[in-house]
C-alpha cells in the first residue's frame, strides 16, 4: 500500500515539482495551496506525512501545525523562512524536520524516508509481544496463529501499535480510524477496544485512560 503524503504549498510550480518526485518514488500525493484547505482535507482524509510550507494564504504553516499536532501525523516544514527563530519555532511546534528552500528533491525524499521510518510507517510488519501484523497481507497472527479481525479492528490495532505507550483520546482514534465523517460516537471505539482485548488477549496491555481514551503498554 502506497504511503499518502499531503503537499501544502502555495507556489504551484514547486508543488508540482514535489508531487512529480514523490509520485516517481511511489508515494500517493494530494496537494493544496492554502492553510484552510489543508486543515479541511486533514480532517477528511488520513495521511502518512505532510510537507508544509510556512508562508501560506488563509492560515500560515505554523497555525496549521498548531491545530494538527494532536493528530500524530509527521510534518516536514519546507519553506523559504530560514531564520534560526523560525526553525526553532517549527520544531518546537512538533515538526519532525525543517527544510529551507531552495531544496534538492533527492534530499527531500531522503528526509521523508527517515521520518517515515522513525514513525514505523515504512515497516512491513508491526510487532507487539507475540502479535505480528503483516501490513501488506493484512494478516494478524498471535503466537503464530492467525486471528480474524474486522477492518476497523485491524486499523485500530495498527494505530495502537504504531503509537505504543502513547495515550490516544477517543476523538483521536475516531479521527484516525473512522475519519471525521463517521457519526457513530466514541462508544464505537470502546466496543472495538473490547473486541481487541478479547481476540488478542490484550486485556493487560490496552490501558483505559480515565475520561481520555486508551494506551497500549508493554
Amino acid at each position: 500500500m502506497k504511503k499518502k503524503i499531503l503537499i501544502v504549498e502555495d507556489d504551484l510550480a514547486i508543488a508540482k515539482l514535489i508531487e512529480i518526485n514523490l509520485n516517481i518514488a511511489n508515494y500517493e500525493t494530494k496537494k493544496v495551496m492554502d492553510g484552510l484547505k489543508a486543515l479541511e482535507i486533514i480532517d477528511e482524509e488520513n495521511f502518512d506525512l505532510i510537507i508544509l510550507d510556512v508562508m501560506l494564504p488563509q492560515a500560515d504553516g505554523f497555525e496549521v501545525m498548531e491545530k494538527i499536532k494532536h493528530r500524530n501525523i509527521p510534518v516536514i516544514f519546507l519553506t523559504a523562512k530560514k531564520s534560526v527563530f523560525d526553525k526553532v519555532n517549527g520544531l518546537k511546534l512538533g515538526a519532525e524536520d525543517y527544510m529551507v528552500k531552495p531544496f534538492e528533491a533527492i534530499e527531500l525524499l531522503a528526509r521523508i524516508e527517515v521520518v517515515l521510518r522513525r514513525y514505523g510507517k515504512n515497516e512491513k510488519v508491526l510487532n507487539f509481544k507475540d502479535i505480528k501484523v503483516y501490513l501488506e497481507e493484512r494478516i494478524v497472527k498471535n503466537d503464530g496463529n492467525t486471528v480474524e479481525l474486522s477492518p476497523k479492528e485491524y486499523e485500530l490495532l495498527c494505530l495502537l501499535i504504531q503509537n505504543k505507550n502513547i495515550a490516544l483520546s477517543r476523538e483521536q482514534i475516531l479521527g484516525r480510524v473512522w475519519d471525521m465523517s463517521y457519526y457513530g460516537g466514541t462508544r464505537t471505539v470502546d466496543m472495538h477496544i473490547k473486541a481487541l482485548r478479547q481476540k488478542l488477549d490484550l486485556g493487560n496491555h490496552i490501558k483505559t485512560i480515565y475520561k481520555i481514551g486508551y494506551r497500549l503498554e508493554d
